[in-house]
């Protein structure tokens, strides 16, 4: 898979980013979700599967792209 960077909302870590692939689809670098009852709230998580929280602000590159 290549990844295609199209914005950081960050000006220094590099986290939130977002990314296109070469599939169609889109990566999200971001903190891991801990808090237990958000994570409760989640349907379908499978072993291979993670969750991100991104702010609003960083889909404004998707909608670029």
């Amino acid at each position: 898979m290549k990844l295609r960077l199209l914005g950081v909302d960050s000006g220094k870590n590099g986290c939130p980013a977002l990314y296109a692939t070469d599939r169609d689809t889109f990566v999200v670098q971001g903190k891991l979700v801990t808090d237990e009852e958000a994570i409760a709230s989640l349907v379908d998580v499978r072993e291979d599967e993670f969750y991100v929280e991104i702010p609003r602000g960083l889909l404004r590159f998707a909608t670029e792209a």
